[in-house]
């Protein structure tokens, strides 16, 4: 401690503290979580060295309600035959699932009054069960109600899975913004049950896909070739496959958090390549495209654009874009070349300032040198953005018979 003189005034004194947290989370892999036999939540849940049975709240996502009508009696026979490790504290609440969860504040007010209403307090835990928007909006719940509660996500689709359920964030949109609101808060455990992914449209198995490519374009080539090896028993819906993108994937994802900057103080985002367009084009798709989706365009635009720049060679490029294609994504949307109203400028370019307010400090884009191997660049070409984007919509088009 120092004392300092500031202009003859009296002596001010300053206390400076300083702590470290240490953040500790499992990322597990199972199917059957809910069979009888499967102790797996029991022993996540006594993992606290608590004393007495857990009290435990699920929120559902209503599309994984659907597509698994007895999950709601399922949860219910597994806390009474597990009572002594388990306590139910009501009934599970069914939420709407997409991402309009993220954009109603009546659905975020009501998951917050079932957590008044049933007494979830801080040593209790809301376990949320659906797609990665529900998980977002329930992990923002959990970490502003009692100024947080134990969250446990059991993500269901693929892209939750192997991307957004195994880290940090959580978030709301408003302001007619994607992820305006939210929090840095650590879940309490991840359960991925592959089971979930059986019911899954083909978009949904599909659109986390992307995520996988996109870490592996990134940062490893060699994961890139096992995606590419791999990519028709993808496209076909082999659980085998998928269930080795996903453990790779989420490892992979788990290993960048836990680095430098896992609450992203800094100006870098280099997990979110082929993202700040994607986030520009849901909200110009009103949510018709799924993330996952848009992360494919996106990438595609980057990919484009990273080879215009002479960063990435035509050979590679066309690499990439062909096996996004053989995946079955869609390179070209019509909002793609939509204009701003009044200007000739495309309303996707709005997207880089979003970003950057988003980041909270100055434009960084991952841009690719290589396959496996991205770089950081501050400043995008306008004009070669609009080439890119020309370049995609060409090769999206019918080409005229020779």
């Amino acid at each position: 401690m120092q004392d300092l003189q500031i202009q003859n005034s009296p002596i001010m004194r300053t206390i400076e503290q300083s702590f470290t947290v240490q953040f500790r989370y499992g990322v597990y892999f199972t199917a059957g979580l809910f069979k009888a036999d499967n102790t797996l939540l029991t022993e996540v849940l006594q993992q606290d060295k608590g004393s007495g049975p857990r009290k435990v709240f699920f929120v559902l996502d209503s599309g994984v309600a659907e597509a698994h009508p007895n999950l709601v009696q399922d949860i219910e026979l597994y806390t009474a035959q597990h009572k002594e490790h388990v306590k139910l504290l009501a009934p599970p609440l069914t939420i709407t699932g997409g991402e309009e969860v993220k954009n109603s504040t009546p659905l975020l007010m009501d998951l917050l009054s079932a957590v008044n209403e049933h007494g979830i307090d801080r040593h209790s835990y809301l376990i949320a069960i659906g797609g990665g928007a529900v998980l977002d909006m329930a992990g923002f719940a959990a970490a502003i109600a009692h100024r947080g509660i134990r969250h446990i996500r059991i993500p269901t689709t693929v892209l939750a899975q192997d991307d957004s359920a195994v880290g940090v964030k959580n978030s709301f949109n408003s302001f007619g913004k994607k992820n305006f609101l939210g929090t840095f808060a650590p879940p309490f455990a991840v359960i991925n049950d592959s089971d979930f992914l059986l019911t899954l449209h083909d978009r949904d198995w599909r659109s986390g896909i992307s995520e996988a490519i996109k870490v592996a374009l990134i940062k490893d080539a060699a994961f890139y070739q096992a995606i590419k090896r791999d990519a028709a028993k993808l496209a076909k819906r082999d659980m085998a496959a998928m269930q080795k993108l996903i453990h790779r994937c989420a490892e992979m994802h788990v290993e960048h958090i836990g680095g430098a900057d896992p609450f992203e103080t800094g100006s870098s985002r280099p997990l979110d390549f082929g993202h700040w367009a994607a986030h520009k084009l849901e909200q110009l798709s009103d949510y018709q495209l799924r993330h996952g989706e848009a992360v494919a365009i996106g990438m595609a635009l980057d990919v484009t654009y990273s080879m215009l720049k002479g960063m990435l060679t035509r050979e590679e490029a066309e690499d990439v874009l062909q096996l996004l294609e053989e995946l079955g994504f869609e390179l070209y949307v019509p909002q793609l070349s939509q204009r701003e109203a009044g200007s000739d400028q495309l309303s996707v370019i709005k997207g880089l300032q979003e970003f950057r307010e988003h980041l909270g400090g100055k434009l960084t884009i991952m841009l690719l040198n290589k396959i496996g191997e991205g770089v950081e660049v501050h400043h995008m070409d306008e004009p070669l953005l609009r080439q890119a984007v020309e370049l995609l919509q060409k090769r999206h088009q019918p080409q005229p018979a020779a």
